[in-house]
């Protein structure tokens, strides 16, 4: 997904579990549109007016955390942009979610505020900067996704048939990946389309899930599912969208690009799990000697 050259002499990469010392550069990343790349290519950063650290710009020492953002965009429309940070002579360790600082760090004179990784400040539990003068950072270069990989599966584009089966792809932790193959998978009791089990023929759709985990903690099941009777649901507030199975539907489809899933790609509901069968599992692969991940094998 995302590749990470070798580092430019003279920039020194910690870990991002080691505390930052004042006034080193260290090299960080930052996700954003492509749109919005080309503009602080251009002109610099600007400080956000506020977020979970009050205003600066946010940053990450974790390639991988900075690659999930902007939340709201499919993959293939983002860019990671990788730069110099200075920080300065005062970094400001926030480890609580509840501290007199967590926004007020630089009234108190420090310049970054750093977020360990782990420490529950974070949902992916990531490693988190924020730096308050956009002035202490230099961009180097922009680091792109790899679009053979994100490219959308153009079977998932096809309105699946009724009594089909298909082969799909289910996200999940490794533990509950364990339990699934062990006992079957469990209908979740509600979401976007209501209970049933949540599922794409998309492997790009599937390998972003659980949304709060590190990439390296998941897993996707690759599985064949028999969709029975489907109905489509192919925008929000559609009168059957969480009601499709008490009339008489097996499966919900949302075709990708319908404006129901934030990243623009397909997504299934099965409502009974004993229609699904497990094939086997797919862990991420890292694509990069610094132990990136996003190819799944």
């Amino acid at each position: 997904m995302w590749a990470e050259d070798d580092l430019d002499p003279g920039v020194p990469c910690l870990e991002s579990y080691t505390n930052p010392v004042d006034g080193k550069i260290y090299l960080m990343y930052h996700g954003t549109s492509r749109f919005a790349a080309q503009q602080i290519m251009a002109y610099g950063f600007r400080p956000s007016a506020g977020g979970m650290l009050g205003p600066g710009v946010y940053l990450s020492r974790d390639l991988n955390k900075a690659s999930r953002y902007p939340l709201n965009l499919p993959e293939h429309e983002r860019v990671v942009l990788r730069v110099w940070a200075n920080v300065w002579k005062g970094q400001k360790k926030l480890t609580i979610k509840v501290t007199h600082m967590q926004k007020t760090w630089h009234a108190h004179g420090y310049d970054t505020a750093w977020c360990p990784p782990g420490c529950g400040m974070v949902p992916s539990g990531l490693e988190e900067d924020c730096v308050w003068d956009p002035n202490r950072i230099q961009v180097i270069d922009a680091i792109y996704p790899n679009i053979e990989y994100l490219m959308p599966c153009l079977h998932s584009y096809t309105e699946p048939v009724d009594g089909k089966k298909y082969l799909m792809y289910h996200g999940t932790s490794r533990f509950a990946a364990q339990q699934i193959m062990a006992y079957g998978f469990k209908p979740s009791k509600g979401g976007m389309l209501g209970p049933g089990v949540y599922l794409s023929r998309d492997l790009n759709k599937a390998s972003r899930y659980p949304l709060n985990l590190p990439e390296h903690e998941r897993v996707v099941l690759r599985v064949l599912a028999n969709v029975g009777r489907v109905k489509k649901i192919d925008y929000q507030g559609h009168p059957l969208q969480k009601t499709w199975h008490a009339h008489g539907y097996d499966t919900a489809w949302c075709p990708p690009g319908c404006g129901m899933v934030p990243s623009g790609l397909e997504e299934d509901c099965v409502w009974d799990p004993n229609r699904i069968q497990v094939i086997d599992a797919i862990y991420p692969k890292p694509v990069a000697s610094r132990g990136n991940y996003g190819a799944y094998y």
